[in-house]
């Protein structure tokens, strides 16, 4: 059997398998299990699995004993995204040292507690759909408030607490929710535009909410393929509403509210940020394949000579790590639709390297092309902490706003919360 420990974070392609068993080892545990829709929350409180409810509707997921959890994947229902695994306890879970041992197939992974110190309960570990295959992550998440406050977290509705997980009598501190952000430009904005703004605002800022980084400033960089094999993409508009998508996410995160920009090929070409005000204007002036452009928002740019069409990511990336702050968290959005075949180990290299550095490498394959390549670039050992994440979108605009944008912040808030603990981002 192989045997693999995650740390916190980091995440691995499950072997195939029906059956995956989450085994929590520790002191003075009560273990839970939720079934989880694409928004991280339980469709209702039957997808809650605990001693008083020891398996889940379809019988998809079951408790098998007082530290077991069965999870039986061909049965997991359409629309449940993840099973999140989770402790609860009396007593802080610094001191029960918790960790969790999954096996699937030949595989027996474990993924020990990292930065529980005072939490009373918390998710351990995470079994998700990922581009068709089931993956886990080593997550460590935890709330103070004990077990009311994780499963009001995840959806549930809370009316009696489990024996083993009453909360203490002395109050928690208030908390205050974060606030959607507004930025400057909005006011100007047609009501149509307003709303569809609002809208996905909102979006985002749900699923920062969900995963505890809400209210967190971090750099927002947008990073488009401008190859020549992307010309469809950009004759049938996709890309402009790509970009379009893309300005809530800098809206509730990048302290200013914009989304710098670049566009690569062989080279690249840093391009004046995108606003809320400036969408329209931007979208018309710089999302070209080819020829002179930039007047009247800058200085032209020769597409041809300046940029190129053909693949090399090396360039682009390296200027990012050039450009990094010292603890502010960056967030990049890399759009591409394949390339990343020459100098494939430079890229790992440089991924590596920038695992102790303030940044998250978020790449989102466009249209139904092969990304063997880009898909492992998530998966890679050796790293201090996992730093990139992948997914692919055959049809963008069949992605629900929820769907894209949990697809997009999904494991960069888990980035931070992890890069937070290890120095490498600073702490709120």
């Amino acid at each position: 059997m192989a045997s693999l420990t995650l740390a916190r974070g980091q995440n691995l392609t499950l072997p195939t398998a029906d059956l995956v068993t989450v085994t929590v080892a520790g002191t003075g545990l009560d273990i839970l299990a939720f079934q989880l829709t694409e928004s991280n929350t339980v469709r209702d409180d039957s997808d809650f699995v605990f001693f008083n409810q020891p398996r889940s509707p379809e019988d998809a997921v079951r408790l098998v004993g007082p530290t077991d959890i069965e999870i039986a994947l061909h049965a997991v229902p359409h629309g449940i995204e993840r099973i999140a695994v989770a402790v609860a306890s009396e007593r802080p879970l610094g001191a029960a040292a918790p960790t969790a041992t999954v096996r699937a197939g030949d595989a027996e992974i474990t993924a020990p507690a990292d930065g529980l110190s005072t939490e009373r309960a918390a998710v351990l570990v995470e079994i998700y759909r990922r581009n068709g295959a089931w993956k886990v992550r080593s997550e460590s998440a935890g709330w103070d408030a004990g077990f009311a406050a994780l499963v009001r977290a995840l959806g549930v509705t809370v009316d009696d607490e489990p024996e083993a997980a009453h909360e203490s009598a002395t109050p928690e501190p208030a908390t205050v929710t974060p606030a959607i952000r507004r930025v400057e430009g909005e006011e100007k904005l047609s009501l149509e535009k307003r709303q569809k703004l609002d809208l996905r605002k909102k979006a985002v800022h749900k699923v920062l909410l969900t995963k505890g980084v809400a209210g967190r400033d971090a750099r927002v960089i947008l990073v488009i393929d401008k190859t020549h094999s992307m010309s469809a993409l950009y004759r049938e508009r996709t890309v402009h509403r790509v970009v379009e998508r893309m300005i809530p996410v800098a809206t509730q995160l990048d302290s200013d509210g914009n989304l710098e920009t670049y566009l690569y090929a062989r080279s690249f070409a840093k391009l004046p940020d995108v606003t809320v005000g400036n969408v329209d204007q931007w979208v018309d002036t710089f999302v070209h394949l080819r020829g002179r452009h930039g007047s009247p928002m800058c200085p032209d740019i020769d597409y041809d000579k300046h940029i190129g069409g053909a693949n090399e990511e090396v360039p682009i990336m390296q200027a990012i790590l050039d450009d990094l702050p010292d603890e502010q968290p960056v967030l990049v959005l890399f759009f591409t639709d394949g390339g990343f075949h020459s100098k494939v180990p430079r890229i790992r290299t440089l991924i590596s390297e920038a695992a102790s550095r303030p940044v998250f490498w978020q790449f989102i394959g466009l249209g139904d092309n092969n990304f063997g390549t880009l898909t492992t670039l998530d998966t890679m050992t050796g790293r201090v902490v996992d730093n990139a994440g992948f997914f692919q979108v055959d049809d963008i605009d069949r992605r629900s706003d929820e769907q894209l944008y949990a697809d997009l912040l999904g494991e960069f808030a888990e980035w931070v919360s992890a890069a937070e603990h290890l120095g490498i981002v600073r702490r709120r």
